[in-house]
């Protein structure tokens, strides 16, 4: 039996990301994105109820500060004590993994998916999605991008503005676009 779209996507294969179990995906992650979003901050609390619910895996001390957006949530696990500041967004075609005590600062984001370098296939909607890997007590400051494929080691730091497109060795500081240590 053929591979669906979506498993293909969670093999990291190429997949055709206009598809309608992942068009369904995507919705529920928009509604429990909007709950967060909308619910005022006493009754969200660190985190709104769908969101937190969405996720693959959440600790309970997770804050996520509002805006916030994600592609699909079911592919994001986030550690103990994991911050993130004000309108950070994960697309998490691939999966996203989070270690414990690590900060995102305003507006970090974080890519799984690339697109299919040849443009019929790319508007096809033809896209395959690297995994990122984030260890505990990192650091990310505001504005950072981090690409697919990406291992960010224990400890680190990834300046403001940094653009991360290979993997950050542990305790490395890393600035710039692309990022290089420092």
């Amino acid at each position: 039996m053929p591979m669906s779209e979506r498993e293909k996507m969670a093999a990291g294969e190429w997949y055709c990301c206009l598809d309608d179990e992942l068009d369904l995906l995507r919705r529920q992650a928009r509604l429990a994105v909007h709950a967060h979003i909308t619910l005022p901050p006493d009754e969200r609390g660190a985190m709104a109820p769908a969101l937190r619910a969405l996720f693959a895996g959440v600790a309970p001390d997770v804050f996520i500060e509002s805006p916030f957006h994600c592609s699909y949530g079911i592919n994001i696990t986030l550690g103990e004590r994991v911050y993130f500041n004000a309108g950070c967004t994960i697309l998490d075609s691939g999966r996203v993994i989070i270690g414990d005590r690590s900060m995102f600062g305003p507006g970090v984001q974080i890519y799984c998916a690339e697109h299919h370098k040849e443009a019929a296939l790319r508007s096809a909607g033809i896209e395959i999605a690297r995994p990122v890997s984030i260890g505990s007590d990192v650091w990310i400051g505001g504005g950072a991008i981090i690409l697919g494929g990406v291992t960010i080691g224990k400890g680190a730091i990834v300046g403001a503005g940094a653009v991360v497109t290979r993997d950050v060795p542990a305790g490395a500081t890393v600035v710039g676009n692309p990022a290089r240590i420092r």
